[in-house]
């Protein structure tokens, strides 16, 4: 039965700083006989300071946090999903990108961010994720991970079943959902949603989030999660303070809840 473990953050607006988070939460991962890391949204720099954060932000290509998350993954044979990393793209927008990282270092898998969270909460809070991020456009999945299939997904994303059907369809076994989640929304639907999403894909759901206060003034909700295909958390990491967890995955677990309640494979069609 493999072992995960979770990495649940309060990511601040030092590259460095993060860093050296991340590479030491692989090392100790490692040495508990976690075959995967999780890593929570914007996990090398979390800044709301646009022309702060700009000095910071790299292309994938030159980003030192990836460098450094790649070549502690090999030197410690372990798998890293790695949340996401803000990226220049190029194109005068930049990336919320994750990556799927194997053992040998080798980024096995990249994700865009599909759904930008442009909202404005009664809290006061306001935020347009587009003004800055250019969506990605596609499901991706990571076929032959230790855990089976590997479905990639990042924070805002989890509000959008179509999503979720498609990569359903693909029949993940886990779904990463790398978060950043306010405190707000995080205490009406974060739970919820999980749950819902690991239910309709009959997968185990890993969400990795930030928690608590940060450098730029934000607070978010944590409470990182595993939660099975029937919808059972096996893992609530709270919503006090950063740390590293774990928890064993019982694969044969998928395919008991297909047998039970074969919705993937009972799915339809519907006519608008």
């Amino acid at each position: 039965m493999p072992k995960i473990a979770l990495l649940q953050m309060t990511s601040g607006i030092d590259p460095d700083a993060n860093t050296r988070t991340l590479v030491e939460a692989i090392g100790q991962a490692a040495e508990q006989g976690a075959t995967m890391l999780f890593t929570p949204e914007m996990s090398g720099l979390l800044d709301r300071d646009r022309k702060r954060a700009a000095a910071a932000v790299t292309t994938e290509a030159r980003s030192p946090v990836l460098a450094a998350v790649r070549e502690a993954a090999q030197a410690r044979n372990i798998w890293v999903s790695l949340g996401s990393l803000a990226l220049d793209t190029g194109e005068g927008r930049w990336a919320n990108r994750g990556f799927a990282i194997d053992g040998e270092g080798a980024i096995r898998a990249r994700y865009d961010k599909i759904h930008m969270f442009d909202v404005d909460l009664d809290s006061g809070e306001s935020w347009r994720e587009s003004n800055a991020y250019k969506a990605g456009g596609g499901a991706v999945s990571v076929p032959d991970t230790p855990l089976g299939r590997l479905g990639l997904t990042i924070c805002y994303d989890i509000r959008f079943p179509a999503l979720f059907d498609a990569l359903g369809r693909e029949r993940c076994d886990v779904i990463a959902i790398p978060a950043a989640f306010t405190v707000p929304t995080g205490k009406a639907h974060w739970h919820v949603l999980q749950r819902a999403r690991a239910i309709e894909a009959s997968a185990f759901v890993v969400a990795a989030a930030q928690v608590g206060e940060h450098d730029d003034g934000r607070r978010t909700y944590g409470h990182s999660l595993v939660v099975d295909p029937w919808g059972e958390v096996l893992l609530d990491m709270g919503g006090d303070a950063a740390g590293l967890a774990f928890c064993d995955i019982d694969l044969a677990r998928i395919g008991e809840v297909r047998a039970q309640v074969p919705s993937l494979a009972n799915r339809r069609q519907i006519a608008n």
